[in-house]
This record gives C-alpha cells, structure tokens and sequence, in this order.
C-alpha cells in the first residue's frame, strides 16, 4: 500500500500522517515543553532592548514606547501565524513560501537576500566588543586621547563571535543546545534590570515609562501627546520599530526552532543535530500535515496552549519587560542631554550605574550587557544558518544527495561560511551595522507578515486558520511597518529632510 500524499503548491506533496498528542499539559511539562520562545526572547534582549531603546528614549523621551507596544504586539501576531504553517506541516514557514507561485527557486533568493541584508552583520558581537573592552582595560573604547582601540575592539568583537559558533556545534540536539544555554542568560539578564531598576529608577520614571506607551510624553505642563518629534530621525525610528522584539527575519526563524523542537507535525520530520555528540537525523525535505478528524482537532487545540505559553508569556511579556526596564534605567542613570553614540553603546550603562552604585556595579553591568548581546549573537548565528539550511534541504535534491542525507553537512558548511564572513564584516563600524540590520528587520516584516497570510489562507484547512482578529492585526501589522520603512528610506533619500542632531551618529 503507497503512502498517502496531498499535493502542495510547486514543492513535493505532503506526507499524511496522524498528528502526535503532546503531553498533558502540566506545570511541569510547560517548563519542559516551552523552548523556542526563549530562544527567540534572548535574541530580542538585544541591540534593540540594550542599545536602541535607550538611545531613542533619551533622545525623545518616552512617548516614543508607543512604537514598541505596537511593534511587540504585531509581531506576536506574525509569531502566531508563521508558527500556524509549521504546526500544521512540520515545515519551517519560509519552506512553505517556497511553494507559492512564481518558483521555489525565486523565494528562496529572495528570503536569503533578506536574511543576509539583516544578519549578515555581526552587530550584536561588534557591540559586544566594547564590553569586553571596558572590562579588560576599566574604561569605555575611545576614551583616552590619541589611542586607536580599533583593533582591541575587532579581536575582542571576534572572540564571542567564533564562540557561538562553538556553541551550537556541540551538545546533542542544536535546538535543546540554545534552548539551556539562553535559559540562563534570560533569567540572569532580567534579574539583573529588576533589581538595578528596583534600586536607582523613581517611581515617577516608571509612571511615565508606562503613559509612555500611550504616545504621551511628560512636560512640565502635564502630559501630552507626541507619537512623532519634530525633526525625527526616522532611520532610528524604523530600526527601534524592527528591533522592539525580534524583528524580521527573526520572526520567521521562529518557526524553524518551533519544528527542532517537536511542536505538532514538527515532530514526524525529524531536527537538526550537532556536529560533536549529535547523530545522524533523517530530515524529510517536505512536511506531514493531518486529517482534521475530531481527535486531530482536539490534538491541535492541546499544542496551542503551550504555543501560547511559548509566544505570548514568555516571548512577548518577556519583550514587553527587557525593553521597559533597560529603557527606564537608562533614563534614571544617564545625564540629561547625554549623547549615545559610536563604539560605546555596547557599555554605557555600566559607566553610570558605577557612578550611582560603585565600583562592583562597573563590572556586573558589563556582564549584563555582554550576556545580553552575547545571546543575541548566538541565537541569530544558529537562526541564520538553519533557515538558510532548510532552505537548501527542503529546495534541491542535489544537495541532500551530496550530502548523503546528513542535513548536518549542510548546516556546518553554511556555519563555516557564515563564521568566515562575519569576521570579515566586523571590520565596519558597529553603530552602522546596527542601522543595517534593525532597517532590514522592518522591512522584512512587510515582506513576509504579507506573504504569511496569503500562505495559510491557500494551504491551511479552514478549521486550522487563525481567526479574522489575528488576520487583521497581522495585516496592521505590515501597514505599520510599511510607514516606517518608507520614512526611513525617503529621510535617506532627501525626501523630508535631515534629522535633527544627524551629525552626532549612532
């Protein structure tokens, strides 16, 4: 008897299979279950948490979290429905928009291209460079007159760098590998910001943080509302957009850690392993989806409580939380006027809460700033090379052949090569590599949160899409973040003007 199939666009039919019963859902098995929202929550308690957040607030105050409300919450809603796709196939979703008309081959360029335009750039580690500086040498790069710390900064940029690469080479299963190691840091780094902000932010900063998101602003008049400053720098402002939370490609990667770590049909297709104390994993190159029988259904309804749990408790409210703490301390600690800029952002912080709170907070800072990026440059180097992984696994039959069927082949080659490049790119200026990526991340979300609806309204049974509400969010989602692309791209362009305070950089 022949295996059931189901034909799926312009890639090899579906598997059909019996959708897996996740286990009952229990304290216990929450906490064993939820994986992929801390992964991707270490990512988000980056550059756009630690380094724009601030510069942003600082500059225009906190009527600016309005966009990092929105930008939380839409991209919830993007999370939701390219997770739907995976659960439902045990595909990652940008497999799934290779079966989408014109060709596999054009959306799998196309979403390389926009991966590499956000994270080709190691950021996260250049920024990181300048905490490892400060602790080595006790004070922040550029600071002594006359000295060049440049080199300092590209080898100490290097050294997390080429660590992550070691991490995810290692440990078993790469997905559980992330999963321990950003577990840790999460609950170190959010542990850290509550007890700073418990100790040195006034309650009056955490009332106007939070009317913040409102759009209103504090003067001495009374609050007022202020959703876009005059002489705004919109470059800024579409990269705090794009990196409230995940931001772009970041999103979409979700759901390739979604499918390592078993949710639904991602756990029929198989994961990736390690290349030190993994094995060999038969990866199927197309998903399994199942019958909406009733049992099915109610199997469904079960793993979306903890999909729940994953994206909107721990991601969100986790993303919610990183960026509103670090936000408020850096307002609490910092001079009034006091400038954001260059090879710095990475280690400010711990300069003014030394000033606050002594010597010891120096160095528990820059250990907090470095976990922070730190995790986010580990989560983005595993994300990058998986998606663009699955892409080749999923796409070209030639390459699983070459490869003799070790999807492993493929993922350490592209991490080689992505390891190579990236020591290449950290020669740039770390501020720069910062708008890069945080620019791209909006304008991926137009990109893909449009092309995830058409997705799951042609493939996914009716019973399984998301209800209209979420639809429509996902679709605001995209308008939002379509505005602030084009303000970004016009102010460089000349359209509207300069930003004010432009010649100081970021």
């Amino acid at each position: 008897m022949s295996e059931a199939t189901r034909p799926a666009g312009l890639l090899p039919p579906w598997k059909v299979a019996e959708l897996p019963a996740p286990p009952a859902f229990t304290f216990r098995n929450v906490l064993a279950v939820v994986g992929p929202g801390t992964i991707a929550l270490s990512m988000s308690i980056g550059t756009g948490e630690w380094i724009l957040g601030p510069m942003v607030t600082v500059k225009y105050g906190f009527s600016m979290m309005w966009i990092v409300l929105l930008g939380i919450l839409f991209q919830l809603f993007m999370n939701l429905e390219f997770i739907r796709y995976t659960v439902y196939t045990g595909e990652p979703t940008v497999n799934g928009f290779m079966r989408m008309w014109p060709a596999p081959v054009a959306w799998a360029g196309i979403y390389i291209v926009l991966a590499l335009c956000q994270l080709a750039w190691p950021a996260w580690a250049k920024s990181s460079a300048a905490v490892i500086f400060a602790l080595v040498k006790g004070h922040l790069p550029g600071e002594v007159p006359g000295v060049d710390d440049s080199t300092a900064l590209y080898v100490m940029g290097v050294i997390p760098f080429l660590a992550t690469i070691m991490i995810v080479s290692v440990g078993g299963k790469t997905e559980r590998m992330l999963e321990i190691v950003n577990k840790i840091m999460v609950v170190f780094v959010l542990g850290f910001l509550v007890v700073m902000c418990v100790l040195f932010v006034k309650p009056a900063i955490w009332g106007q943080a939070l009317v913040g998101h409102l759009g209103l602003g504090s003067t001495p008049e009374g609050f007022r509302f202020e959703l876009i400053p005059k002489g705004a720098d919109f470059v800024l402002l579409a990269g705090f957009a794009g990196f409230a939370a995940n931001g772009g490609i970041g999103n979409v990667m979700t759901s390739n850690w979604i499918r390592d770590k078993g949710y639904g049909m991602g756990s029929v297709v198989g994961y990736i392993s390690t290349a030190i104390g993994g094995r060999k994993v038969n990866v199927s190159p197309v998903g399994s989806v199942f019958e909406t029988t009733p049992e099915n259904l109610s199997r469904w309804r079960a793993w979306w409580k903890y999909l729940h749990v994953d994206q909107t408790v721990v991601w969100a409210v986790g993303c919610f939380l990183g960026m509103f703490l670090n936000v408020i301390l850096a307002k609490a600690i910092m001079p009034a006027g006091q400038q954001i800029s260059g090879v710095q952002v990475g280690a400010f912080q711990a300069k003014f809460l030394a000033e606050h709170g002594g010597p010891i907070l120096w160095y528990l800072t820059l250990l907090n700033g470095f976990w922070i990026l730190f995790g986010s440059q580990l989560s983005i180097v595993d994300g990058f090379v998986r998606l663009t992984t699955d892409i080749f696994w999923s796409g070209s039959s030639k390459v699983r052949e070459i490869a003799k069927g070790d999807i492993r082949k493929v993922y350490y080659s592209l991490l080689v090569l992505f390891a190579i490049w990236g020591c290449i790119a950290m020669q740039l200026e770390g501020g720069k590599l910062v708008r890069i990526a945080s620019n791209a991340a909006a304008f991926i979300l137009v990109i893909a949160g449009t092309h995830v609806l058409f997705l799951n309204r042609r493939f996914l049974p009716r019973e399984l899409q998301s209800p209209v509400p979420l639809r429509i969010g996902v679709a605001l989602g995209v308008v939002f973040y379509a505005i602030f692309s084009t303000l970004s791209v016009g102010q460089q362009l000349g359209w509207w003007g300069t930003p004010s305070g432009a010649g100081g950089g970021h």
